[in-house]
């Protein structure tokens, strides 16, 4: 493959058109006519689904579990309200492709939630946006006023009879309402913890009732795949995992930024496409998931595909695709030290091991990186590790021991000279 790609993209097509976010522009280009094929011919729910998981589309904010089995969990034959929840928190560091979407393609996933909302039987959408990005809200917004006075949002859509709404939620940044159940618990106006599942959200959602969630990325390919077929867009990927993908690549390259690529491609041709690494450095380690992806030195991740299950044979997690690149003058003990206080901050507190945990992992790492580690720390940071993972209601308390364990594992020898010398090895 070419370190330049220039096939078929799903979700940030509209760049290549003026006016990429107007309802003109995308409608111009086939924008809604899966929709109106659908509601015209009574597509049955079955026949959609079927085509989802044909596609082999996963979930693209970071379980990546399969869009299509996720969708046919929903009751079928439930008669009272159902929702679908588009997650647009996006609160993952190293993660900024979900807010490219609704900035320069709003209406792709307005039609993939209305018509996730017709195969599932909901009359009413949530998205959930991140907090810190007001002015993409406000944009959403208005994307949602057009598509309803085209008619593709509320009553009688399509002039088909059938009714669905969106609406926006703006969330308030806080990084664990990304996780389904505290986003819900957010929604409803509580405090934003998660719960116990299960229930699952498919059973008794928001305000109790059956509700599917799906990322906004995820959402934004159902129109094109429902446009050319299930098939189509498994053929644009690889067995597993269909279809393209945003990654959102940052760190020490020099072009930073999302780059819409078949899911497949080798991390050595995102890596050049983003101009290589920073100044003619030499690559030194990747977070390829987003910051709580377990970390790979380059001369793993240089033999990895880009995809769920190449990740994670690799030892780490394709998460949400975010890509963080660090070059040899990164120092690994600074680095951690700064994803752990992210994740002592982040913690909701609902959980003790999780609420004390990632607190005694900060200050550790803390310790070593000021001069005051002593030898037993690293057993020690892999053992408070261990009695989180596993003991708390969500995955943050995994999310914060990932990058430590990581670290740990592949650059103990940094940790080793920071404890015994008093300072960093880098530079040394």
């Amino acid at each position: 493959m070419s370190a330049t790609y220039t096939g078929p993209k799903v979700c940030l097509w509209t760049l290549d058109h003026a006016n990429p976010a107007s309802l003109e522009t995308y409608v111009a280009n086939g924008g809604y006519s899966a929709l109106k094929k659908i509601l015209a011919e009574r597509t049955p729910a079955a026949e959609i689904i079927e085509q989802v998981k044909i596609s082999a589309l996963r979930g693209r904010g970071g379980a990546g579990f399969p869009t299509g089995l996720k969708w046919s969990f929903m009751p079928r034959g439930y008669d009272g309200d159902k929702y679908i929840i588009c997650n647009s928190d996006e609160g993952e560091p190293g993660t900024f492709k979900d807010r490219d979407i609704i900035e320069f393609n709003p209406h792709q996933l307005i039609e993939g939630m209305v018509i996730a909302g017709y195969t599932l039987g909901a009359k009413a959408g949530y998205n959930y946006i991140h907090g810190e990005i007001f002015e993409l809200y406000q944009a959403w917004e208005k994307a949602l006023d057009d598509a309803r006075a085209a008619g593709y949002l509320g009553q009688n859509i399509c002039a088909s009879g059938w009714a669905f709404d969106v609406h926006a939620h703006q969330g308030y940044g806080a990084y664990v309402c990304g996780e389904e159940t505290a986003l819900l618990e957010s929604i409803e106006g509580k405090k934003g913890q998660p719960h116990f599942k299960p229930p699952f959200p498919a059973s008794f959602g928001l305000y109790g009732k059956p509700t599917t969630i799906n990322n906004t990325e995820t959402l934004a390919s159902i129109p094109w795949i429902m446009r050319h077929g299930g098939q189509a867009f498994l053929d644009l990927g690889k067995p597993n995992n269909g279809g393209t993908k945003i990654f959102s690549i940052s760190g020490h390259v020099n072009r930073p930024g999302n780059y819409e690529i078949p899911m497949g491609t080798p991390f050595a041709d995102l890596l050049e496409m983003a101009g290589g690494v920073r100044n003619g450095h030499q690559l030194k380690a990747v977070i390829p998931g987003g910051s709580s992806a377990p970390v790979l030195p380059a001369e793993i991740i240089m033999d990895c595909t880009l995809d769920f299950d190449s990740i994670a044979k690799a030892g780490s997690m394709f998460g949400s695709g975010a890509v963080i690149v660090m070059d040899e003058t990164t120092c690994m003990v600074r680095a951690l030290e700064r994803l752990s206080y992210f994740y002592y901050e982040e913690s909701c507190g609902q959980c003790t091991p999780c609420r004390e945990g990632t607190g005694w992992m900060y200050r550790v790492v803390h310790r070593i990186e000021h001069g005051q580690g002593r030898p037993e720390d690293l057993d020690l940071l892999l053992s408070v590790g261990s009695n989180i993972a596993g003991r708390t209601i969500c995955a943050l308390g995994e999310a914060a021991v990932g990058p430590v364990q990581s670290f740990i594992k592949h650059f103990r020898q940094e940790f080793e000279y920071h404890i015994a010398n008093k300072r960093c090895l880098v530079g040394a």
